[in-house]
């Protein structure tokens, strides 16, 4: 069984037992998270929403909290004497996909 969720404006296809990154969520570590917005349902029959799947609910337990890798962002114009160096870590949570009810 599996289903497609709508979080962090992504949409991420999640099936039980997956272990899935996220955008940031306002969570703990070792808490449980309920997904509400579930695009579809599949398995033996599927169920396509219009937009969401009604009374379908994606349960997960959140592993950590951390940043990911550290990108360099650099802007650079020749001949013109102009250069930006910049870094950026994004936020990201760790979950487990514990059970898909739909």
């Amino acid at each position: 069984m599996y289903a497609i969720i709508e979080t962090g404006g992504k949409q991420i296809k999640v099936e039980e037992g997956q272990t899935i990154y996220v955008e940031k969520l306002e969570a703990t570590d070792g808490e449980s998270v309920k997904f509400d917005k579930v695009l579809v349902v599949g398995g033996d029959e599927t169920k396509v929403g219009a937009p969401y799947v009604e009374g379908a609910s994606v349960e997960a337990s959140v592993e950590k909290t951390d940043r990911a890798k550290k990108i360099t962002v650099f802007k650079y114009k020749p001949k013109k004497n102009y250069k930006r160096k910049q870094g950026h870590r994004q936020p990201y949570t760790k979950l487990t996909v514990n059970k898909i009810n739909g």
